[in-house]
């Protein structure tokens, strides 16, 4: 029996709103160790640049991920600044 190579993945482009995004998710993991809570807090994050979530105080409460090494506040403060610079289509 033999098993098939897995499927590949398709990168989104590097001027895509969701690659910024995840992008900045991605730069903070130091202070979000699981990665599973990196993707679901990017997902939130996406969902609120294209005015579908909540702003980034209420959604890294309700997303529930661990933070380690900073601040609730700081890490809030840190997604809204980068969030600014995020060139929407």
């Amino acid at each position: 029996m033999t098993t098939l190579p897995p499927p590949s993945v398709n990168q989104f482009p590097i001027d895509s709103v969701e690659k910024q995004v995840y992008g900045i998710v991605e730069n903070l993991q130091e202070y979000l160790p699981i990665a599973n809570d990196r993707n679901r807090l990017g997902f939130n994050l996406y969902k609120f640049v294209m005015g579908e979530g909540d702003e980034p105080k209420i959604m890294v409460k309700n997303a529930k991920v661990k933070i380690q090494g900073i601040e609730y506040d700081d890490l809030v403060k840190k997604l809204e600044d980068a969030l600014k610079e995020v060139k929407k289509p």
